[in-house]
């Protein structure tokens, strides 16, 4: 147990320094040289107004990740808050945000969905199935973007058009495995005594009959939540429906932007379907965050929008808020949450 949870927090202890570096080695490429005068003199005159109803949009597309996954804990009667699960949302925004390719974000929800009594096995099926229509529905995106917006999409991402190809690319495979996964019972089944099998080969787990028939009866309420969602087709279409309402948020967010610097001239539609590109290019990326790409491919992407010092500028503060202020606002609330467990166990 020591050895795993020694482990553990040196993993989180790279992710945090790797997280940083490239912090900072992103801001170290977007400022060098520009005029730093001028910049932050176009980000004092972004109207505050914008600026709220920006962070407005941004703590909605976390919290809405919570409320689908109330819903359907509701839908296999369980009980749970509203309010921790918008909980669990921030835990894992914030735990995406700092490790690769978003690994540590449904880990530490499942962490924290268990220690709220919540059965694992229909807590991983909910986030599972999340996960599948988050992915499903930014595809159903992309692919939109390529039929009807082509010519627009290849004249404004230029050499980066190659990333969102990519991008798409590995999300249609993320959807399809995750998707036989969940529907495959066989599949699943043999993942996870493969996984288990392998621990106990490599002496981090010891031999345990108890834990094959925990594992067992896992197995099993795994596969009964996913034919229970199978049956129930309108919740799932309801979370789809949900989830692209959460999904042009975020994107809608940097036409607000765009407004908030009294610019005009770009339509509403072709600044949100730009700032999908950029996400569908970099969201299977492994890198913390996208930090680095996403700017650099913001900056060749939307310099004909924002012109001149606006372009850093509102890179900035488009960044500042879809991503560097709700992962402080994340942090906040994981932090509260390790302290809240510390004090129940009686550590502090």
């Amino acid at each position: 147990m020591f050895i795993q949870k020694l482990r553990s927090q040196k993993k989180n202890i790279i992710s945090g320094i790797l997280f940083l570096l490239l912090a900072g080695l992103t801001f170290y490429a977007i400022f060098h040289g520009n005029d730093m005068g001028e910049v932050l003199e176009a980000i004092r005159g972004v109207s505050p107004v914008y600026l709220i109803a920006a962070a407005v949009l941004g703590l909605f597309f976390v919290s809405s990740e919570g409320m689908m996954i109330w819903y359907l804990l509701h839908a296999l009667d369980k009980r749970a808050k509203l309010l921790s699960c918008i909980r669990y949302s921030f835990i894992g925004f914030f735990f995406s945000g700092i490790t690769p390719s978003a690994t540590g974000g449904q880990p530490m929800q499942l962490y924290y969905m268990k220690r709220d009594k919540l059965k694992v096995s229909e807590s991983t099926v909910v986030l599972m199935t999340v996960a599948v229509i988050y992915k499903f529905v930014l595809v159903l995106m992309g692919l939109g973007i390529l039929l009807f917006a082509w010519d627009e999409l290849s004249g404004f991402l230029g050499k980066y058009l190659y990333l969102y190809y990519l991008g798409l690319v590995l999300n249609v495979i993320v959807v399809i495995v995750l998707l036989f996964v969940m529907v495959c019972p066989r599949v699943f089944t043999k993942i996870v005594f493969s996984g288990e099998k392998f621990l106990v080969k490599c002496h981090l787990l010891k031999p345990s009959e108890k834990r094959l028939s925990t594992l067992v009866g896992f197995v099993e309420r795994y596969h009964d939540t996913v034919q229970f969602f199978l049956k129930n087709k309108h919740r799932i279409a309801a979370v789809i429906l949900f989830t692209a309402l959460q999904r042009l948020s975020v994107f809608v967010l940097t036409y607000v932007i765009y407004k908030g610097f009294q610019l005009s001239g770009t339509g509403a539609l072709t600044v949100i379907m730009l700032q999908a590109s950029v996400y569908i290019a970099v969201d299977m990326l492994p890198l913390p965050g996208a930090q680095g790409i996403t700017e650099l491919m913001y900056k060749n992407v939307f310099s004909t929008v924002f012109p001149g010092s606006l372009l850093t500028a509102s890179m900035c503060v488009t960044r500042a808020i879809n991503f560097y202020f709700l992962l402080i606002v994340s942090a906040g609330v994981a932090l509260c949450c390790h302290v809240a467990r510390r004090y129940a166990a009686g550590r502090i």
